[in-house]
């Protein structure tokens, strides 16, 4: 794993949390194999499994109103506060696949509960890859049934390749995490680069740990970060069929976390900061990503910033000023004026903290020092609506639109 997997300025590394080089919390076991879903012998099937009898744990699935097979089945056959392995493969979404998809994700789930020990509702089920083809199953069991032979503590990293699709680099981290009531680990292997979309991203993301919790509060933990990280990111606007965030907690190192305890805060302060970076690293692959955005907007209410940081971060006019490191700010204020219909504005903008517009007029800058300015691999963009006395205020991360963008996406089935 790269060093210093807390990489961009905009996420800080908590002080009471290390950086490791890899491996999983205590109880658990992982492992990758390659079963012939993806071309090359890439690794395609992952199996990821808690020892520990007593393990608690939650799940995030899409909104969107066109559901992969998986995620029905976690949804209807799972305790989604009690799971305790993942069975996942890449290179075939099973998704828009009807009744025959939902059986080859049943299959999944019973054939990892027979390899496994652990009872059919404690078994999640993933999918990631191609939209309506129907899941080559026999090749998923027979590559858990390998899987299942190979699973050991520092199986992440292949388990982290497995399901990878369009992936440039990997999204993982193994941290170790000071508590005030004793040291405990967590990890997390995540995917996405591409159909990317910030009202729950197109992404697969496993996330471990030691401490023990109920599940009422591994459901908030949970539930928090992923609005501040996976929800607030954009790649192309697109939301899938098949997002899936699952944190399961095996409660190995003794130590354990109370609700509303200065534990659980600084745990929680651990996972913020964990899957913020990893969501980060989803916009910057960005399926031929070169920079990284991020648009804050302030003033409005919470649906008025909500929409002008939306439209901003999903506007292809400015994803591309973005990619060619043109400070081209007219192409804001058109994406804002786009959606708030009828509604004027005075615009304040603001890029890399150099005021461009006042109050819906052109400010004096230096237009050298600006190109300089958003030269770099992250750049920011603040927004003021002078709404009235609303004070809202959000963010979205967004990665620019690169021609490799189109090439990869033009022929991604053929």
């Amino acid at each position: 794993m790269t060093a210093g997997f807390f990489s961009s300025r905009w996420v800080q590394r908590p002080d009471h949390v290390t950086e490791l080089d890899g491996g999983l919390p205590q109880g658990f076991r992982a492992a990758g194999v390659a079963a012939g879903l993806k071309a090359g012998g890439a690794l395609d099937v992952g199996l990821l499994v808690s020892d520990g009898d007593a393990t608690t744990s939650a799940a995030r699935f899409t909104r969107s109103g066109v559901v992969a097979a998986p995620v029905q089945l976690c949804r209807e056959r799972c305790d989604l506060a009690h799971l305790r392995a993942v069975a996942v493969n890449a290179g075939n979404a099973n998704a828009a696949t009807g009744v025959p998809g939902f059986e080859s994700a049943g299959a999944t789930q019973i054939a990892a509960s027979r390899l496994t020990g652990i009872d059919p509702a404690g078994v999640a089920v993933g999918s990631t890859g191609v939209i309506g083809v129907q899941l080559p199953v026999d090749r998923v069991l027979s590559g858990l049934e390998a899987a299942r032979e190979l699973l050991r503590p520092d199986g992440d990293a292949d388990f982290a390749a497995a399901i990878q699709t369009t992936d440039a680099f990997e999204k993982r981290a193994a941290l170790r995490v000071a508590l005030p009531s004793g040291e405990v680990r967590l990890s997390a292997q995540c995917k996405g680069a591409g159909m990317i979309s910030p009202n729950f991203a197109t992404m697969l993301c496993f996330v471990q740990t030691d401490a023990a919790l109920d599940p009422a509060t591994a459901d908030l933990l949970l539930g928090v970060t992923v609005k501040r990280s996976f929800d607030r990111i954009s790649v192309d606007g697109q939301l899938s069929t098949n997002d899936t965030a699952i944190l399961m907690c095996s409660g190995a190192s003794g130590v354990t976390v109370a609700p509303e305890s200065p534990d659980e805060l600084a745990l929680g302060e651990a996972l913020d900061a964990l899957l913020r970076q990893l969501a980060l690293l989803i916009v910057k692959d960005g399926e031929g990503s070169k920079r990284v955005g991020r648009v804050v907007v302030r003033g409005g209410d919470g649906e008025t910033v909500e929409r002008a940081a939306r439209a901003v971060a999903n506007s292809p006019l400015v994803k591309a000023a973005l990619h060619g490191g043109d400070p081209n700010w007219g192409r804001i204020a058109q994406a804002v004026g786009g959606v708030l219909l009828d509604v004027p504005v005075d615009l304040d903008i603001a890029i890399e903290g150099v005021p461009v517009c006042e109050a819906g007029g052109v400010r004096a800058y230096d237009e050298q020092a600006l190109a300089n300015a958003v030269a770099g691999t992250e750049v920011e963009y603040a927004i003021g609506l002078n709404d009235g006395e609303a004070r809202a205020e959000t963010e979205v991360f967004f990665s620019d639109l690169s021609h490799d963008y189109v090439s990869i996406n033009a022929d991604y089935r053929t």
